[in-house]
């Protein structure tokens, strides 16, 4: 069961260019739809997933054991077609306070303001579940997305060398990005 700041959430984007998106948490009848948005990911962009996203079974894990308590899914649909998947992963025990956040975005919805609407809609949705602190970890090679980040509030806190190491055991640096949600109050 979503939660229920969320159970009924849907939101209307309108994109730089005038196209519709919309914006809803992903259910387990989104199964067809994810296999075709994963399948097109390109031989590139698929050296920077945690998991081969490609493989039908994993899809079908994530569809059929949804808990909305360890990761919030939210999917941007062009009319019926899933162009964009943005998470809210919950940290627990002494994190718990903590969201790391991650966005994927079809090729053909790149650089036409989807992922900011989309982070928006995260960092929101992460404020009504009581999180006071968002992490996102970026190659540090992405430049623009880190400015992306900044421009939204993300601060650099860190940055890890050889975090990331690519399928081809070539690795990069990333960088960590908080934002706090909370804002903090001096008292005497």
């Amino acid at each position: 069961m979503l939660p229920e700041q969320i159970k009924n959430f849907r939101e209307m984007a309108t994109l730089k260019d005038g196209t519709y998106v919309l914006l809803r948490p992903m259910v387990a009848d989104d199964e067809a739809r994810l296999m075709e948005f994963y399948s097109a990911v390109s031989e590139d962009d698929l050296r920077y997933f945690r998991h081969y996203v490609k493989d039908p079974s994993l899809i079908h894990e994530w569809c059929e054991h949804l808990d909305y308590s360890k990761v919030l899914p939210i999917l941007a649909l062009a009319k019926d077609r899933v162009v964009g998947s943005a998470t809210l992963h919950f940290c627990e025990g002494p994190k718990r306070h903590i969201g790391e956040v991650r966005l994927f975005l079809a090729k053909d919805y790149r650089k036409r303001g989807l992922g900011m609407k989309m982070l928006r809609t995260l960092i929101d949705l992460a404020r009504k579940q009581g999180l006071g602190l968002l992490m996102v970890e970026i190659v540090a090679d992405e430049t623009k997305v880190v400015k992306a980040f900044e421009t939204l509030g993300f601060k650099i806190k860190a940055t890890l060398d050889d975090y990331f190491m690519f399928p081809d055991g070539d690795s990069r640096d990333v960088v960590l990005m908080t934002m706090p949600l909370r804002l903090k109050t001096d008292e005497f």
